[in-house]
């Protein structure tokens, strides 16, 4: 993604007063993912819906375990919520840092930008939203390629 698109990603979720529409996320979750979703930043869940509206509106037919998948893509960063000069770098930057251990200040907030998936990927019983929501920065699937295009468009 080049830099002018992430930087207009990033300033949209930044600014982005939009209430997340939380009784459709709901409605489609398990019980312990209900948990993982309400725990991530209001922003986020946006996100995950607007990512899930928009694989349902173009392949009716999608499991409802993309659908969950496509809600919880980002729930590896309720771990450790960003500050929003964090979000801005994180955004632009993205340094190999290894997922564990889990450090402090800015090196821990490009820990959970770059191993986001892993993070929500060890909290998801479902080994198939597991297995989607793993593959969602690095798609080898159909529904994992279809996932991580919806959750690209933005």
């Amino acid at each position: 993604m080049g830099l002018g698109k992430r930087l207009a990603r990033l300033f949209r979720a930044l600014l982005a007063q939009e209430a997340p529409d939380d009784a459709f996320a709901l409605a489609l979750l398990e019980e312990e993912e209900r948990e993982l979703y309400l725990a991530m930043d209001p922003r986020d869940r946006a996100h995950g819906v607007r990512v899930a509206k928009r694989l349902l509106a173009r392949y009716p037919e999608a499991p409802e375990a993309v659908l969950r998948a496509a809600l919880l893509h980002d729930a590896g960063k309720a771990l450790r919520p960003y500050r929003p000069w964090e979000r801005v770098l994180v955004g632009l930057l993205a340094p190999p840092l290894p997922p564990y251990p889990l450090r402090q200040g800015l090196l821990g907030a490009f820990q959970v930008r770059r191993h986001h998936p892993l993070y929500a990927a060890e909290r998801i019983k479902d080994p198939q939203v597991r297995a989607l929501v793993l593959e969602h920065h690095a798609p080898q699937s159909l529904w994992g390629r279809r996932l991580h295009e919806a959750d690209r468009e933005e």
